[in-house]
């Protein structure tokens, strides 16, 4: 500033000099005369940027500097330099903003910002899709005229928000779950932060069930057991009753075992992270070995078929995968009444290899497929008991397929039987050209299917 009024005097010291120098030499009309035309041109120059200066003010031009002598080179300069820190700050401050909503839009919450009205101020697009709001359509309008969900629109009024208000039929599909929570802030704002816990909620009911499944099952050959312990105890009873009833606690006791070794071996694969052990199966021993456990299930009561291709095996755990298949040909019997047909499957898909059991038994109405692999989950309890199911073994199935890259595919038709197949992965499938000869299951239908190249020599034959 002080620069300025120092340039702002020499000016007008200069003016005066010069004028007083031409009244020395050529009179006072001469001075008197530049002294007026010196004044008129230095008004018009400073009229002249000031004008400018206001245009810049108005819409400043960034990265240039006007140029001017004198004073106002100096101002100009000055106010560029001014200018030019302003605008980085607020490129800086809009960087911020920018990342900031960057953040907000990334986070798996949804955020919605509420003025003192309850209107719409901001959204991100995650509570766009939880309240299916649209950020712009909607902005500036009340909240309760959108989501008109009477537990939500209390929740507001009320203003009581410590706990957080579950909201079921949300979402795209109405079918979520989203826990929504307000907390106030400024001057009678609010910033609302929703979640979708529909994982959460049917995790949850999956557990209680779990435990209630748990204690039922056990409950019954419990309350058996101490019954018949306490008919023993205080009652005579003869010798062939005696023996009855321990044969009935025997029975009631091996079900409480093999439930807890189920649950065991459940609990074993949900809770080890390491990938199988990897080796190749002696794919003629498994089948035998379930062929075998079939007939016995059966007590001939059941026609039990079996096609194989003996050149193609797995790479897996052969316990873990006998395990599960024994559990997919051991469902079918006890699901297929007396005199239907069971049919077992080893054959060459392509590139995978497929295990199949399709039976002629009761069927699974359509609803109940998506759920029949978790623990407990029965479509008629009265008969899985009396099948002696435990509920458990297609939820080990589903374990033991995960870990070994598949999972468990069922078509089944009410009242006309059921197919549930594996298809395993090309990676875990190996084939065996060498091998020709079939699989000696004994009395059963063994028919053996020859790999592309096999089946060419014969058709050539």
């Amino acid at each position: 500033m002080n620069v300025i009024w120092a340039r702002a005097v020499a000016s007008l010291l200069l003016i005066v000099v010069v004028a007083v120098g031409l009244g020395v030499t050529l009179g006072p009309l001469t001075a008197l005369g530049f002294a007026a035309v010196a004044l008129v041109a230095q008004v018009l120059f400073n009229t002249f940027h000031t004008q400018r200066l206001w245009q810049l003010l108005e819409a400043p031009v960034y990265g240039e500097v006007p140029s001017a002598p004198g004073i106002w080179g100096e101002i100009y300069y000055r106010l560029h330099k001014l200018a030019k820190r302003w605008h980085s700050q607020v490129r800086q401050v809009e960087q911020q903003h920018s990342r900031f909503i960057q953040a907000i839009q990334a986070s798996p919450y949804g955020v919605v910002m509420l003025d003192d009205h309850n209107q719409i101020e901001w959204s991100n697009g995650i509570a766009e899709n939880h309240f299916g709001l649209d950020a712009k359509r909607d902005l500036r309008q009340h909240i309760t005229h959108l989501v008109r969900q009477p537990d939500f629109v209390r929740y507001l009024s009320q203003q009581r928000y410590d706990e957080d208000l579950h909201m079921h039929g949300m979402g795209e599909n109405r079918q979520n779950v989203i826990a929504v929570q307000a907390f106030p802030y400024g001057d009678n704002r609010k910033l609302i932060l929703t979640q979708d816990i529909t994982e959460l909620e049917r995790t949850d009911s999956m557990r209680r069930d779990f435990v209630a499944n748990v204690s039922h099952e056990l409950k019954t050959p419990l309350t058996v057991l101490s019954g018949f312990l306490e008919t023993m105890r205080e009652l005579p009873l003869s010798e062939a009753d005696r023996n009855r009833y321990l044969d009935i606690m025997a029975q009631q006791g091996a079900r409480m075992q093999i439930i807890v070794n189920e649950l065991l071996v459940l609990a074993k694969l949900e809770g080890d992270a390491k990938p199988p052990v990897e080796q190749m199966l002696d794919i003629k021993t498994v089948l035998r070995q379930l062929h075998d456990d079939a007939q016995g299930l059966s007590a001939g009561k059941h026609t039990i078929e079996m096609h194989v291709d003996p050149a193609l095996t797995v790479i897996g755990a052969e316990s873990e995968l006998m395990s599960a298949l024994g559990n997919l040909v051991s469902n079918a019997i006890r699901y297929t009444p007396e005199g239907g047909k069971i049919c077992i499957r080893w054959r060459d898909a392509g590139e995978a290899a497929v295990f199949s059991v399709t039976d002629t038994g009761i069927g699974i109405p359509p609803e109940h497929i998506p759920r029949l692999t978790e623990r407990f989950y029965r479509v008629d309890r009265s008969r899985s008991r009396d099948t002696g199911g435990t509920g458990l073994g297609l939820a080990i199935v589903k374990h033991v397929l995960q870990r070994h890259d598949t999972v468990l595919q069922v078509k089944s038709e009410e009242g006309r039987g059921s197919e549930f197949s594996v298809k395993f992965p090309a990676a875990r499938t190996v084939r065996n050209q060498a091998i020709a000869t079939s699989v000696n299951t004994g009395p059963v239908l063994s028919a053996k299917v020859a790999s592309p190249a096999v089946a060419k020599a014969d058709k050539a034959n």
